[in-house]
């Protein structure tokens, strides 16, 4: 996208003092449209957005660490991680939404300047870019909803294989759904106490212990970035369409255009030809006209009767 403006609006240079001054009207230019810093505040919410797969990809590597952990310390400390770093996604994604809001508002105020309203080449690449910076938040949400519920289905699992690891038998839907839901596995497992011993069974009831509450605490904190997301993603979805149709006419107009130029292009080799062919009928006639002439005078014959 940066490079198809800077190509709309680059004049090129080559040597001599009048190509550095065509060279620096042209940055001039790209000033006065707004462009330059319109595109400094895009490259910082790019920087951003990196730090947001930087972020989600620890919380993923977290994640995988913690379906192998079998200790409560172990689970605590991973999920001190976790909570850290969806913070702190929290206030990157914020920021970003706060700046692409203050891009739209600017959007809106640069239309006031002089070759810059609606539908210019400039204001429809602000909002392209703009739209395109939404969409790529909205397909963050996408992706940390998908963190979520991949954090979810692993709770689940790890407590179906402590189960079975604790009492040789696989519990039934039902049961595993309340163990995850409340975390309270103690008296579950009071058979495999009795014929196992406490001490045998503590280090297993306290892991799946933590293991809920680092779950809970986790999966609230994604539910709540997923409340940021959604106010871009209504705005995404509208305003793609809207975007969507923009293009779709322009498109439709600059084929209209070049359909036009096709036919008057047409129109003049017409217009040749017909000129090409009327002097060739002129010529012609004249040719016949002075043969007649020549005819009816007869010339030769004044000179025989001399």
């Amino acid at each position: 996208m940066n490079d198809l403006i800077t190509d709309s609006f680059e004049i090129p240079r080559g040597q001599g003092y009048g190509d550095i001054e065509i060279g620096s009207q042209a940055e001039m230019n790209s000033g006065v449209l707004g462009l330059e810093n319109f595109f400094k505040k895009v490259q910082e919410i790019e920087k951003q957005y990196g730090k947001l797969d930087n972020l989600l990809k620890k919380l993923q590597e977290a994640h995988e660490e913690s379906n192998a952990v079998t200790k409560a310390p172990a689970m605590n400390s991973i999920k001190h991680r976790m909570e850290k770093d969806v913070d702190e996604v929290k206030k990157i994604a914020h920021s970003i939404k706060t700046k692409i809001e203050e891009l739209d508002k600017e959007n809106l105020a640069n239309r006031q300047k002089p070759g810059c309203g609606e539908g210019t080449a400039v204001d429809r690449s602000r909002s392209a870019t703009t739209n395109a910076l939404k969409k790529k938040l909205k397909d963050k949400m996408a992706e940390f909803q998908t963190l979520r519920e991949a954090i979810h289905q692993g709770y689940r699992e790890v407590v179906e294989r402590r189960v079975f690891t604790v009492t040789g038998t696989r519990a039934d839907e039902e049961t595993i759904d309340r163990l995850i839901e409340t975390g309270h596995s103690e008296q579950f497992f009071q058979k495999a106490i009795q014929e196992q011993g406490r001490g045998q069974i503590m280090d297993t009831l306290e892991e799946i212990q933590e293991r809920h509450d680092a779950v809970r605490d986790v999966e609230r904190k994604l539910l709540d970035l997923q409340q940021i997301f959604m106010g871009i993603a209504v705005l995404v979805d509208a305003q793609g369409d809207m975007l969507d149709n923009i293009e779709s006419q322009v498109s439709s107009a600059v084929d209209q255009v070049q359909q036009g130029n096709n036919a008057l292009q047409k129109a003049k080799n017409l217009q040749k030809n017909s000129r090409k062919w009327m002097c060739i009928a002129i010529l012609i006639f004249l040719i016949i006209v002075i043969i007649i002439v020549v005819a009816v005078i007869k010339p030769w014959s004044s000179r025989n009767g001399a």
